[in-house]
């Protein structure tokens, strides 16, 4: 049976340091804030909202919500930006996206203050993890994926690495974090030719396609280490990643299962930028 590489010893060390962390800065007068830009009421918005929440607060940073109608007009999004972005006492921002279609995505990222773009959702953000520039935050994900790797023993430096997926959001990102820890990497998608092929020739697998069970035991080889972003609903209703856990499961060497996996890394991820960005502006 493979080693399973779960999420919340992962987070539990995160919040443990983070703790101290805090209390180091409230003792120096300050207390770190997250605000969380949310337009409507989307049920994987509101969840991922309750648990960044819990985990902020249990280790004393405070979160300031800001939440506009689903009908909200771009005015009244970027006016919310503005104010985040002109209010010291907020040190991070987590603006939940995918914004209504009537929005401009793009125009609201770009108006976030770097610094306190605590998901790497702006265009300088962005551009600071493919430039390797110390003190850029990255996706709090793929961040994510690296502290499991980190907690584990599990070095990437001379290994090759699959990751399936080339989004903004995870592929693209953890794959220039990837190579700043000296892994050989390479990006798969859904245009590669032998993609099975691909990635049993890797080490460490990335999958991050948000497709639901899609890669299965024909992918993958004895030795290896996958880490499944995915968060799947499928036909049952059940949570699943991109994986087929089963299949997989008793194949590879250690895997990170769907749900109790990276996605409680994540919000403490989120919640150690928010306490980092405090951090900097202290100084």
């Amino acid at each position: 049976m493979s080693k399973l590489l779960l999420g919340k010893p992962v987070a539990d060390a995160m919040t443990e340091d983070l703790s101290l962390r805090v209390d180091a800065l409230k003792a120096a007068g300050v207390t770190p804030v997250l605000a969380i830009v949310r337009v409507g009421e989307r049920p994987d918005d509101l969840s991922y909202e309750r648990g960044v929440t819990k985990r902020a607060q249990s280790v004393g940073v405070d979160v300031r919500p800001f939440v506009l109608d689903e009908d909200a007009g771009q005015e009244q999004l970027e006016a919310v930006i503005r104010q985040v972005n002109e209010d010291s006492s907020i040190h991070g921002c987590l603006m939940f996206r995918p914004l209504p279609a009537h929005l401009d995505e793009d125009a609201a990222c770009a108006l976030l203050a770097p610094e306190k773009d605590v998901d790497a959702i702006s265009p300088a953000a962005l551009a600071g993890v493919f430039a390797d520039r110390q003190g850029a935050f990255a996706p709090s994900t793929a961040v994510a994926c690296m502290k499991v790797l980190d907690h584990y023993g599990i070095d990437p430096a001379g290994k090759k690495v699959a990751v399936i997926g080339r989004s903004l959001v995870i592929g693209k990102p953890v794959a220039m974090l990837l190579l700043a820890r000296n892994a050989t990497v390479t990006i798969c998608h859904s245009r590669t030719r032998d993609l099975a092929e691909t990635v049993r020739e890797a080490e460490i697998v990335i999958c991050a396609t948000g497709r639901a069970r899609a890669y299965g035991a024909d992918f993958f080889r004895e030795g290896q280490t996958v880490v499944d972003v995915g968060i799947n609903v499928d036909a049952e209703g059940k949570l699943c990643g991109d994986v087929d856990f089963e299949s997989v499961e008793n194949l590879v060497d250690a895997i990170t299962p769907v749900p109790r996996g990276v996605g409680s890394v994540t919000s403490a991820v989120t919640v150690g930028h928010t306490v980092q960005a405090a951090e900097r502006a202290l100084v």
